[in-house]
């Protein structure tokens, strides 16, 4: 495949770093007043300087990317194999065009063919030994560094079993998916029309954020550091090149986000970004719209702004007490394990004393993307005290966004923004927290418990059997008045994965209802089981369901590693080949 890029291999670093300190971006006294002209600026001048030093070039791009095991030595070894694989086919086709006997039989011919291909075979056998030296290396490091960490272990298994994300589908293009996306967040909006108006909880007295603290060098510096060497597209220069620049062009980026933040100006050209659209989840039907969410990309110099006012955004919240309680998304400390711990811990207290608990699972269609930016900037004034210039750059930051999908070089048509929140980015998880945050108190006002997860919601409670026609009108009656909130905020519940649980004990299963319960006009009939962030939850708490699922994932992932190790190490199978396993303590995989 044919591509355009820049060689960043080609880059001499220490060159690129000598001509940036004669730019525009390097000398304060040519920075424009204007915020918007400062942002662009700084693409300005490294897309000028990089057509001079490194244009872009046209290439053949490889289809499959090489392994991340596959270093210089290795390549080095390849290159040798090939160049002695070529010599000793010469010397075979120079023996083949002799047309004499003689020649055929003279012992220097054969001595050297036969040298050839000796070497030929000789470096073959010790580029194969590098290639599977390099390979367990690698993985038996990574694996063992993931130990720790159950998420980045599978991640780490998946990736050896080439279980990524599924590839987009070339048979949808890029304006069906850009039409999808806009028609789906206008039917939901359409569909709140004329709804009741909000409400908004006051914030409690002396909570108040008005202003931003001014930054500095080293907060830019070290924020700099932590960032992932993952950019997107925009970018005109790679993340892990930028943070061996920023000692230079830290000046710039303080001013550029020191004046933003107290101007409470977002700059405009941050604002525009491209949709790649990726399939919610695997068993998808890649083929189907339907099937994929949009995930915004944005530059690195935009993420890295959000990061810094994310920071004090949570410190005002933090030290405030307004964050949620209840609200497990996108917070350090909490997380989907919290959240059903959490859930699971008060349910089996209840069935603990003799009484019948309920579940109900809760779900919004497209609800980043419904997000009323009106409403969440009130709700920010009233509920959580933000006001004067931190509202203001809000309020910058939600309006006038753009988007268009994106797959290669082919681009679709550019829409203008006037609701939600963006994929990817870094405030729009904790904007969506704030926007909901109101969930909770609205829950417990109805007699129920509840714990959210980003857009999840889990409402649950209990009651004595002998009560249980009331206590199922009281949950109908919660969750009605649940809906009637997602609508007043422009938020639309789903109503097709909706799941009612009822749990209690073996002896006391018979008297668990099994009519169907009214949720928001739909009879949704209760199951004996349910999925709740990751984890099955059967309706006698037993976990008889998640345990046998993730014994069956684990010995299927265990049974393709082997596979992949017997091709790679060409071991001939061992009847018990778990015995003699050859990556490092793989069998927490089965804990996980």
């Amino acid at each position: 495949m044919t591509v355009r890029a820049r060689p960043w291999r080609c880059l001499d670093l220490d060159h690129f770093r000598s001509a940036l300190s004669t730019t525009r971006l390097c000398h304060p006294d040519d920075w424009p007043a204007d915020i918007d002209e400062l942002a662009a600026l700084y693409d300005d001048e490294l897309i000028g300087l990089l057509d001079r030093l490194l244009p872009v070039r046209q290439f053949a791009k490889r289809p499959r990317p090489s392994d991340p095991w596959f270093d210089r030595e290795c390549r080095e070894a390849k290159r040798l194999t090939r160049r002695l694989e070529r010599a000793f086919n010469a010397a075979t086709r120079k023996a083949a065009a002799s047309s004499t006997a003689e020649a055929l039989s003279d012992p220097a011919v054969v001595a050297y063919a036969a040298t050839a291909k000796a070497t030929w075979y000789n470096q073959r056998r010790s580029y194969r030994l590098i290639r599977q030296k390099k390979c367990a290396d690698f993985w038996s490091d990574r694996i063992e560094a993931d130990q720790s960490n159950p998420r980045s272990l599978w991640r780490s298994v998946d990736v050896l079993l080439g279980r990524g994300r599924l590839p987009t589908s070339s048979t949808i293009d890029v304006e069906s998916f850009n039409r999808f996306f806009v028609e789906k967040v206008a039917k939901v909006r359409s569909s709140t029309v004329g709804s009741p108006p909000p409400t908004f909880r006051p914030v409690r007295p002396g909570a108040s954020l008005r202003a931003f603290s001014l930054l500095t060098i080293d907060d830019v510096i070290t924020a700099v550091r932590r960032l992932p060497d993952k950019f997107s597209a925009i970018d005109p220069i790679p993340t892990s090149i930028f943070k061996q620049l920023i000692d230079l062009i830290a000046p710039f980026v303080v001013e550029l986000f020191n004046r933003s933040l107290a101007a409470g100006h977002f700059p405009a050209g941050f604002k525009e970004a491209f949709v790649t659209p990726i399939v919610k989840k695997p068993g998808l039907d890649a083929t189907d719209v339907c099937s994929y969410r949009p995930i915004t990309n944005l530059s690195t110099l935009s993420k890295l702004l959000e990061r810094l006012v994310v920071r004090q955004l949570m410190n005002y919240l933090t030290s405030a007490d307004l964050l949620p309680p209840l609200q497990s998304g996108f917070r350090p400390g909490h997380s989907t394990e919290t959240a059903v711990l959490r859930v699971l811990s008060d349910i089996l207290q209840a069935v603990d004393r003799g009484d019948l608990a309920a579940l109900v699972l809760l779900d919004l269609s497209a609800a980043f993307d419904t997000v009323d930016h009106e409403i969440l900037l009130h709700r920010m004034r009233v509920t959580f005290g933000i006001d004067d210039k931190v509202h203001q750059w809000f309020g910058s930051y939600l309006s006038g966004r753009s988007h268009y999908v994106r797959r290669g070089l082919i681009k679709s048509s550019v829409v203008r923004l006037l609701c939600g929140v963006p994929h990817g980015s870094v405030l729009g998880p904790v904007l969506f927290i704030l926007y909901t945050a109101d969930l909770i108190s609205l829950i417990e006002e109805n007699g129920l418990s509840s714990h959210l997860y980003a857009d999840d919601t889990q409402v649950y409670g209990s009651c004595r059997p002998a009560a249980v026609d009331s206590f199922s009108s009281k949950v109908s009656d919660c969750v009605a008045e649940v809906s009637c909130w997602m609508r007043s905020n422009r938020l639309q519940q789903n109503s097709d994965k909706t799941e009612v649980l009822w749990c209690a004990t073996c002896r006391r299963r018979h008297q668990l209802p099994t009519t169907a319960l009214p949720i928001d006009g739909v009879l949704v009939t209760p199951v004996s089981s349910v999925r709740n962030l990751g984890i099955f939850i059967d309706a006698d708490l037993a976990m008889r369901t998640h345990v046998q699922r993730t014994v069956s994932r684990c010995f299927a992932a265990l049974r393709q590693l082997y596979v992949r190790s017997v091709a790679l190490y060409r071991q001939p199978r061992s009847r018990h080949w778990w015995s003699s396993w050859s990556f490092p303590d793989l069998t927490m995989a089965t804990a996980c």
